[in-house]
């Protein structure tokens, strides 16, 4: 990863210095780009929410290797992880890999490593198209993500998004704060729970909403009909000063009391962080600026290599903690930095 690193350093310049822990301080206010918005409070928030948990090691026990495979929302992984929907190379990344390269290698990763590869949108057309082509090309092993547009334009790409094969359609409803979006010109509004019960009644799938950051929210996302929900601040590039998402999860994942799927982004770097949130309470979880890097510098090489490290995490970590499978992950298994 080191090699791979070091290619997307010198291909992302000006965009992401591919830090060594990437959590947010060296890039703050940098969006368009890899950066959270503002102070970057948001984006720091995640990576040190996650650092409050620590792993309870045990050593006593019967457990000799362990199985992270799971299934969510009619996926089975090898490991509970999807890549996260990050998209607009060229002006997010440096614009020195194209849009059509980088998604179809990374979901062509995702897909040779059992787990599943999500892909964005935007205003230029290209992004989503690239993207609906990289599903088609693993028959539909990919989930798409689109911004909740107005009028027909949202159904026109959620047609396109059909005729790919995919199974489930995300909505990155946590968009209405996105600056670049406000920066063309084309905002995006906020919808109550009728407007999206609506959107949801005619999309011929499963629905994931991304941007829940409230216990209130998440039972809104149930009532509106949602397969899913992915706990998330958009990576701190929407609004700035929010909590980081290891510390909501709990609350969110007890309100909807297993009836629909949780996932969760934000900060989550290694299989430990992996581990930390599925012990929070998430499903799976969402990764994307590792991803974005380790696609970047390798391409489908890179991805593939990032997905094999994770996995080799998640397992010596679960095997520390005392966990042979993923139901074994609890509030068990962590305790927070007070000790508690």
């Amino acid at each position: 990863m080191q090699d791979v690193r070091k290619e997307a350093r010198e291909l992302m310049k000006g965009y992401c210095r591919v830090c060594k822990e990437c959590d947010g301080r060296a890039c703050a206010g940098e969006v368009p780009g890899m950066g959270g918005l503002g102070t970057a409070a948001s984006f720091k928030g995640n990576v040190e929410a996650l650092a409050d948990y620590k792993l309870r090691m045990r050593t006593i026990h019967d457990c000799s290797e362990a199985d992270p495979s799971t299934s969510v929302l009619g996926y089975d992984l090898s490991i509970p992880v999807f890549a996260a929907p990050i998209g607009g190379v060229s002006f997010n990344m440096g614009g020195k890999v194209s849009e059509e390269d980088y998604i179809m290698s990374k979901l062509k990763a995702c897909d040779a490593n059992g787990i599943v590869g999500c892909t964005g949108d935007g205003v230029p057309p290209f992004i989503s198209e690239a993207g609906f082509d990289a599903i088609k090309a693993v028959s539909g092993n990919g989930i798409p993500f689109i911004k909740p547009w107005e009028g027909e334009e949202f159904f026109e790409k959620i047609e396109k998004a059909a005729a790919t094969g995919c199974t489930t359609f995300g909505i990155d409803i946590d968009a209405i704060g996105l600056i670049t979006l406000a920066k063309m010109g084309r905002p995006v509004a906020p919808r109550g729970v009728e407007r999206l019960k609506a959107l949801i009644e005619r999309i011929p799938g499963k629905v994931l909403l991304k941007g829940i950051m409230t216990p209130e929210d998440a039972q809104a996302a149930v009532e509106a009909g949602a397969a899913g929900i992915v706990v998330s601040n958009h990576g701190g590039r929407v609004l700035d000063h929010t909590p980081g998402t290891a510390h909501v999860i709990a609350e969110i994942a007890e309100a909807v009391n297993g009836e629909i799927a949780v996932l969760v982004d934000g900060g989550v770097r290694t299989g430990v962080d992996v581990l930390k949130m599925v012990a929070l309470g998430a499903d799976a979880v969402m990764i994307g600026r590792p991803f974005s890097i380790a696609t970047m510098g390798g391409l489908e090489d890179g991805a593939s290599k990032y997905i094999q490290q994770l996995t080799g995490q998640i397992k010596s970590a679960m095997v520390l903690t005392g966990c042979e499978t993923i139901d074994d992950v609890n509030l068990n298994i962590i305790t927070d930095v007070l000790g508690q």
